[in-house]
């Protein structure tokens, strides 16, 4: 067994600092691909989702980091979610603390994307390996159970749609039914969330609130004071 890591990086990792740290290791072999969900695969055990803090309040404000954050969590792979950078980063973003921590309360319970933190690119590249590392090692012992998944898609699916208000196991069960995917629903519109049995206009308006993440500016001068993230 080649005792190498292999890392597939997304195309638009491809000129970055991550993945020039990833090619001054020995034991990694990088490729550059496009991926449907995330920015690093690992082994074929893990994904990864790397974002610095700027870019952070960023897909935040432009909705991109929930929809990434589904196709994360609804990857057939784990999937992890690595916050880069420092408090100071988030200085000019004019984003309420409350806000980005609402975010990551929701990738982190509903979603259950593990979120880990990294002050630089150099650090970000050790953290995906170290987590690869755990990764290989679970499958190498993990004991096998043939003929049974341990949490097939539907189950998943399922899970991530009964995080948002209102939905539970039937309700899930319907909106599937009736878009075909996650990512689908969180796109759907409140009128046509409405059209689903059992959902109607006011969990509808909840379920489109959830998606769309509100922001907020911080009072002048407060956004320089907050702790690490």
């Amino acid at each position: 067994m080649d005792a190498r890591f292999s890392v597939i990086a997304d195309d638009r990792e491809r000129g970055g600092s991550v993945v020039a740290a990833l090619r001054k290791r020995p034991d990694v072999l990088v490729e550059v691909a496009r991926l449907a969900a995330g920015d690093y695969r690992v082994d074929d055990h893990l994904l990864v989702e790397r974002k610095t803090l700027t870019d952070l309040t960023a897909s935040i404000k432009d909705g991109r980091l929930f929809t990434q954050a589904i196709r994360l969590a609804n990857a057939p792979l784990p999937g992890i979610l690595i916050l880069e950078g420092r408090a100071r980063d988030l200085a000019d973003s004019r984003m309420r603390r409350e806000a980005i921590q609402g975010a990551l309360i929701h990738l982190a319970v509903f979603l259950r994307l593990p979120i880990l933190r990294a002050q630089d690119p150099e650090e970000t590249a050790w953290l995906v390996l170290a987590a690869a590392r755990q990764a290989r090692n679970r499958a190498a012992f993990a004991p096998q159970r043939p003929g049974r998944r341990p949490c097939g898609k539907a189950r998943t699916r399922a899970r991530i749609l009964q995080g948002l208000p209102g939905v539970g196991p039937e309700r899930a069960r319907r909106l599937i039914e009736r878009f075909g995917s996650v990512e689908a629903t969180m796109a759907a519109s409140a009128q046509d969330l409405a059209t689903v049995p059992g959902i109607g206009p006011d969990t509808a308006k909840l379920i489109r609130w959830a998606v769309e993440e509100p922001t907020a500016a911080y009072p002048a001068g407060a956004s320089g004071d907050d702790p690490e993230i």
